[in-house]
């Protein structure tokens, strides 16, 4: 067969992409562009949804909204993911796999574009304070004001009066475009992981893929570190940067009301998902599949055989002259065929618990060190970027180098990540030992002198120290008085006078802070960090040590799914995968964890119009309890799921080994049958050839 002849045949197998493609570029180097492809794709998508994530504080801040709804447009991602994912797996995996991953990376920019546009429309950010701005005045209002024109509805309370100006109020619900950039970046995600992973799957060699898979999910684990980072200083500059003046900003990014600029990071994030769709427009639709590349003396039938050999078993190349009428008649029987699979069923079970407590603790992680902890948000995202989630990257290639170098099959994968699940789970219940007080607040946390009770309503109490003013409680406006302890505002410190600007404020003869009267505060919390500054270097060693351990059985645990079904079926079973989990794990855990974190709130900011904004104090104990007593006991429910799974998936290995042995006698039997038909065919040979000599012989004779 001559090179022209050869080359139009393993075009018309499926297994080349363009007339003449195998003489300008060896498929491997195809394959290797589209690995760079995909993994930059996986950094640029998990870049914006880390750093959705470590902006959750500064939402919840700016928009005046509590923990659930950030759950709710955190959700989100995955409603757009659950509009699409299983028409996109299965039709998708039959047509152009590149250039659908490519319009997908295009949606995701344009969707992150979306999320930042508030910032563009929406008015200058403005918190409670009563610190003068302005450096230029000589007057100083006193906090604690007395006036008996002020109607009180309880002694020393002011009620809530409305801002002026709200019944044209527009910009309380600017976070629906938040919601919606978000639910397109899931519709644009949609694509990229099952037909990237079945692309590679199908044309890389089988001792190779699932060490190109894990190279491709570690960069996935390494796009979070910069997108955390990205959050960690966009959380340090001033969310209306350029348009006030910082030294009239009375307070510090450690404080509660402290916004970022949070838009700024999703700029940057949808320009780099928007050049990461770049390579897949220039990439084949099929390759020559790795193990198959003959030599020029092959023939077509050597290589009809060798297509069907028993080491493609895994590989299930696109047909490209299917039909779209023919995919849709066969997407039922196809889609009862994988939820009839018994072992793919319990795994599907397994990861959705095991993802609800994985998503629900990294979504509020760095919430949970800034509030238990009492770091800020920057702080806090710049430690989940540069300590944890390497240990995460790390340990998911460890996972996939090891299952190459140990040769695991699938009982040996699903032993693997069990394993390293279970020993990650025995060491996060150290993490409820590693505790921090309350912050000190009079009223709050602590109750005011003279008061048996603390008050965890609003103030409910009125102390003597203060009952002569005018005090809004719905303000959250923190001085730290000389004693140590913190005051919601400087009226209700009882403090008359004040002096200094912005965040040199020093409010005096605050009646509440000491007993003679004459005693200063300060703008801006108490720290009193030092139980928690000796105890947060444990909690990052431990969190380091059981990120890794638990994610070493990342990479078997994803072969597993790959493996345990039939080849035709691996797009779709990646794709309905994805679309459990989304549906019923990535949409409901942010929105349950951040309902629960709700109810251990002490103390609700203000909205400028009326209604409660976003939680300004929390109750550390029950915030601790809560947070880590969800996420073990879902982690404890999936290793009870776990024990009926190595029951099916062990009965389903012998049952393919018998299979094989049958097959193995079979082609035996029927190879020897071949054979003495060979010496009989010869035989007569022989014998013909011997008698075609006799006459030959009486001829000449």
């Amino acid at each position: 067969m001559d090179e022209t002849a050869e080359r139009g045949h393993v075009q018309e197998n499926g297994h080349g992409d363009g007339p003449g493609r195998g003489s300008r570029s060896p498929p491997s180097t195809s394959l290797r562009m589209f690995l760079l492809a995909l993994s930059f794709a996986y950094f640029a998508k998990a870049l914006s949804g880390s750093y959705m994530k470590s902006t959750i504080t500064q939402l919840e801040r700016r928009f005046d909204i509590p923990s659930y709804l950030i759950g709710v447009i955190d959700g989100s991602f995955e409603i757009g993911n659950l509009l699409v994912i299983a028409f996109v797996s299965y039709f998708g995996a039959k047509l152009h796999r590149p250039k659908i991953i490519a319009v997908g990376c295009v949606l995701m920019s344009i969707g992150t574009f979306i999320i930042a546009l508030p910032h563009f429309i929406i008015g200058r950010y403005e918190f409670e304070t009563s610190v003068r701005r302005d450096q230029n005045s000589s007057f100083n209002p006193a906090p604690c004001r007395v006036d008996s024109s002020v109607d009180r509805t309880q002694a020393g309370k002011v009620p809530h009066v409305p801002a002026a100006g709200c019944e044209g109020e527009s910009n309380l619900f600017m976070w629906i475009y938040v919601l919606l950039g978000n639910v397109l970046r899931g519709i644009g995600e949609t694509p990229v992981q099952p037909l990237g992973i079945s692309y590679i799957d199908d044309f890389a060699s089988e001792e190779n893929a699932a060490l190109y898979v894990g190279c491709v999910q570690t960069i996935s684990v390494v796009g979070p570190v910069f997108g955390y980072l990205l959050g960690s200083l966009c959380a340090k500059i001033y969310v209306d940067i350029g348009f006030v003046k910082m030294e009239t900003i009375s307070i510090t990014p450690a404080d509660s009301r402290w916004v970022g600029a949070w838009w700024l990071g999703y700029l940057i994030a949808g320009v780099i998902t928007l050049i990461s769709a770049i390579p897949f427009w220039f990439l084949p639709r099929s390759l020559p599949v790795a193990g198959t590349r003959l030599s020029d003396k092959c023939t077509q039938e050597q290589t009809s055989f060798i297509k069907h050999s028993p080491s493609l078993k895994h590989k299930y190349p696109a047909d490209e002259h299917t039909s779209f009428i023919e995919m849709a008649k066969d997407f039922i029987p196809t889609l009862k065929s994988l939820l009839t699979h018994p072992v793919y069923l319990i795994y599907l079970c397994v990861t959705v618990i095991q993802l609800n407590s994985l998503i629900g603790m990294v979504t509020y992680k760095p919430k949970y060190i800034e509030q238990h902890f009492r770091q800020s948000a920057s702080k806090a995202n710049f430690l989940m970027g540069v300590i944890n989630i390497p240990a995460v990257a790390l340990g998911m290639f460890s996972g996939g180098l090891l299952m190459k170098r140990l040769k695991l099959n699938i009982m040996g994968a699903a032993r693997f990540a069990f394993s390293t699940s279970l020993i990650g789970y025995i060491l996060s219940l150290f993490f409820f030992a590693m505790s921090c007080e309350n912050a000190k607040v009079a009223g709050v946390t602590l109750p005011y002198d003279g008061l048996d009770e603390i008050s965890y309503d609003q103030h409910s109490a009125v102390t003597s120290c203060y009952s002569g003013c005018f005090c809004s409680l719905s303000d959250w406006d923190p001085v730290c008085g000389e004693n140590g302890i913190t005051y919601v505002s400087p009226c209700l410190a009882g403090c008359t006078a004040s002096s200094g600007s912005g965040k040199n404020t020093v409010f005096s003869n605050c009646s509440c802070v000491g007993v003679a009267g004459n005693f200063t505060a300060s703008t801006g919390q108490c720290l009193h960090k030092d139980d928690c500054d000796n105890m947060f270097p444990y909690f990052l060693a431990l969190s380091v040590i059981t990120s890794f351990i638990i994610s070493l059985g990342g990479t078997p645990g994803y072969m597993l799914l790959i493996r345990c079904i039939k080849p035709q079926l691996k797009s779709l079973a990646l794709g309905f995968h994805a679309l459990a989990t989304r549906t019923l794990a990535g949409i409901p855990a942010p929105i349950y964890f951040g309902a629960i974190i709700d109810t251990t709130c002490l103390k609700w900011g203000q909205k400028r119009c009326g209604g409660l904004g976003a939680c300004r104090i929390y109750n550390t104990t029950a915030y601790r309890i809560a947070y880590l007593g969800l996420t073990l006991s879902l982690r404890t429910v999936s290793f009870i799921v776990c024990i009926p799974g190595f029951i099916l998936l062990s009965r389903q290995l012998k049952k393919e080994e018998r299979s094989a042995m049958d097959a193995v006698t079979n082609g035996g039997t029927e190879l020897e049958a071949l054979r003495k038909e060979e010496i009989v065919i010869s035989n007569s040979d022989q014998s013909q050839h011997t008698s075609n000599n006799c006459t030959d012989r009486q001829t000449r004779l």
